[in-house]
């Protein structure tokens, strides 16, 4: 696993840092906590620019676009021009690279009853599972994660001057191995489940805000 950190789409990470403004401010929006990062804007035409998939990733130390640069089965790896690297599966972050300053998420495993391999739009309210991750900094490992999710009402998302409808859905998570409770939110497609946009906790320091800036293009070209 640990050469994901090296191998994982290199060319099209190189091909990234060169031919995308865009790409290049990721880099550095998403190492700026030391002053405070600004927000990165993105517009609808420097994504055009790119051909692969991509989305809008905001972290405590800020924010930088990630391009879909594989995928294998269900699971997918978007990478900055940085090498920074998250790996996502049904729309759960399930691993990053270089996104922690304290530390990653280094792996998830799902139960096979898992809501997200159905699709969210599925879930009923009040619905619990169960998940398993392993912290990168202190090696601590196969972390019981409990879940309860909470259907919301219908929203409507505005991603590049385009209007999504979309419907939220809340999931209170419970770590109690290290003391962690939070609320993760997904905004979810109600045809087919896709998240187009999520507030995810990854560990107890790294909260990422992940918005789908291209959700019409859902695979790598």
């Amino acid at each position: 696993m640990k050469t994901l950190k090296t191998g994982i789409g290199l060319s099209a990470v190189l091909w990234l840092c060169g031919c995308n403004p865009l790409m290049v401010a990721s880099l550095t929006n998403l190492k700026s906590a030391a002053v405070g990062p600004d927000e990165l804007e993105v517009t609808a035409a420097q994504v055009a620019e790119v051909r692969y998939p991509q989305l809008k990733l905001t972290t405590p130390s800020g924010s930088g676009v990630l391009a879909l640069v594989r995928e294998r089965g269900d699971l997918q790896f978007w990478v900055a021009s940085g090498k920074q690297v998250l790996l996502m599966r049904d729309g759960l972050a399930v691993r990053s690279i270089g996104l922690g300053l304290e530390g990653d998420l280094d792996g998830t495993r799902l139960s096979d009853a898992a809501p997200f391999k159905q699709g969210l739009q599925h879930v009923a309210d009040g619905y619990t599972s169960q998940r398993w991750i392993d912290l990168y900094k202190g090696q601590e490992v196969g972390l019981q994660v409990n879940s309860r999710f909470t259907r919301k009402s219908m929203e409507t998302l505005d991603i590049l001057d385009k209007a999504y409808a979309v419907l939220r859905i809340d999931e209170r998570i419970d770590v109690p191995a290290i003391g962690l409770r939070a609320t993760n939110r997904y905004w979810v497609d109600p045809k087919d489940g896709f998240i187009v946009q999520s507030e995810q906790q990854l560990t107890s320091q790294l909260r990422v805000k992940i918005v789908h800036l291209t959700p019409d293009r859902r695979h790598v070209p």
